[in-house]
């Protein structure tokens, strides 16, 4: 069955995406926790498609049966690059496309992508336009309040729909805030009532109950770096979303309870990319799964520099006997 933002069950619930960590481990992982949510890749370059790039096309590896709806995060601002790249994905089997225009990385806005394309909205249509004429799979838009006030959302993301944005998801920070301050959601609200199209809300999602506070009148939710080292966050969500009922896995688990989560987090990033690249690139997440427990600091010393799952199994075997 052909995917359709209209048809997700709501509210919608997504795991944001994240250059170097939504990679296919972290997405399948996710997916075994909360089989409803929406996963997307880390954002891709279109020019790296468009040319058949190794390393990027790798990148578009998605287990077909595990992690749908899979939505492929696209960059770039060259028209001719965005058709063809809809194109691969298409034919890969990736159920939507996803363009970035909320990047905020010096690196991406200097080239006049991601954030950058919210001072061009003429380019910013033209891309959605391209990927649509491309494409029969759903195509949305990522992106933020506006570059340093949010005055030009509605205007903005009415222009995206014009030109076929087939769903929103708005980051509640302008790109001069990058990650600075609290998240504003209020301009996300007002954008909702001006576009028939869903809306997704993003910012500060760190709990459950964060989620259902923000809500709002969006259509979903979507959820980055409050993932960090509590991959239960989403099912966290869904359930409280689904009975009201507001709690937090990652608070009632002791950490030899969650070992086992992590080392199956381990196989999988070794099962994609092979073991030690796999292992070099767990080692963030590592570290963010031993946040707040005793003896953190040496533990997470020890585990950024594992390059095996036996490593990582070593490191964690004292905790096995001691809680």
């Amino acid at each position: 069955m052909r995917f359709s933002w209209q048809e997700v069950p709501r509210p919608i619930v997504a795991l944001a995406p994240m250059a170097g960590v939504t990679d296919a481990s972290y997405r399948q992982l996710i997916k075994r926790m909360t089989p409803e949510a929406v996963v997307y890749t880390e954002f891709l370059s279109t020019d790296a498609i468009h040319y058949g790039a190794k390393k990027t096309m790798g990148m578009l590896h998605f287990d077909p049966v595990l992690e749908r709806p899979f939505i492929v995060q696209i960059f770039g601002k060259e028209p001719a690059h965005f058709l063809s790249a809809a194109k691969v994905i298409e034919e890969l089997g990736a159920d939507g496309i996803d363009i970035n225009m909320g990047c905020p990385a010096a690196r991406v806005t200097s080239s006049c992508h991601g954030s950058a394309l919210m001072r061009n909205p003429e380019l910013a249509c033209a891309l959605v336009a391209a990927t649509k004429d491309a494409v029969s799979i759903p195509v949305s838009v990522k992106t933020r309040l506006g570059w340093d006030t949010p005055d030009n959302l509605i205007s903005f993301c009415t222009k995206l729909v014009e030109a076929g944005a087939d769903a929103l998801a708005v980051h509640g920070r302008t790109y001069t805030q990058k990650f600075s301050g609290a998240a504003d959601w209020e301009p996300i609200y007002e954008l909702k009532k001006s576009v028939g199209v869903p809306v997704i809300g993003n910012g500060d999602i760190f709990t459950a109950r964060d989620a259902v506070e923000k809500i709002g009148n969006l259509d979903g939710v979507m959820v980055g770096r409050g993932t960090f080292g509590n991959p239960w966050l989403l099912r966290d969500i869904v359930d409280a979303f689904a009975t009201g009922e507001i709690r937090s896995t990652l608070d009632r688990m002791s950490f030899t309870e969650k070992i086992p989560f992590i080392i199956e987090h381990c196989e999988l990033a070794a099962e994609v990319k092979g073991e030690r690249r796999g292992m070099l690139e767990m080692r963030k997440h590592l570290a963010s799964y031993v946040k707040g427990i005793e003896g953190a600091r040496e533990l997470r010393s020890r585990l950024v520099r594992v390059e095996s799952i036996a490593e990582v199994q070593t490191c964690l075997k004292p905790y096995l006997r001691s809680q």
